[in-house]
């Protein structure tokens, strides 16, 4: 990973924590706070599974996979050039992978805390972690899928 990329993942990483620490330490279990209206609120809450809770109470098989994605990822990202869009993406992804894979080891779930209500609909709490997550696999995807950023391939021809 170069240094660049490295520095932009501890510093998502940080921030995850430091947003957690704080979430963790200022509100009661399921307290919520309105920042917009009914659309934007925080409200705490312990999640034992992924996504959704998906796989709750499987912690180790959670860090185990978070782990070798990691690891995949780091040799990934080496069919990508250095250039500014990819390192960001691949930091993303590192330092929403890291920030959740810390909770996890660290306190045994991961804290969740964005609560976002369309009417009656209430999409599943998140964190800043699965947000950077997510719009770095987005971006990864759409550079894969235009072939953009990628290193050439040479052929020996």
């Amino acid at each position: 990973m170069k240094k660049k990329c490295l520095i932009i993942t501890l510093l998502i990483t940080l921030i995850d924590q430091f947003i957690k620490y704080l979430i963790d330490k200022s509100f009661l279990m399921l307290s919520t706070k309105s920042i917009i209206g009914k659309f934007l609120s925080l409200t705490k809450v312990y999640n034992y599974g992924a996504s959704w809770s998906m796989f709750s109470g499987m912690r180790f098989m959670l860090i185990i996979i978070s782990i070798v994605i990691l690891i995949f990822l780091v040799f990934y990202q080496k069919r990508f050039k250095d250039s500014i869009k990819n390192i960001i993406a691949f930091s993303f992804i590192y330092g929403g992978l890291l920030g959740n894979l810390i909770d996890r080891i660290i306190r045994g779930y991961v804290i969740d805390y964005i609560k976002i209500s369309f009417g009656d609909y209430t999409y599943p709490i998140f964190n800043l972690a699965d947000s950077f997550l997510v719009i770095g696999f987005i971006l990864v995807i759409i550079f894969e899928i235009k072939g953009d950023g990628k290193n050439e391939v040479r052929s020996n021809s």
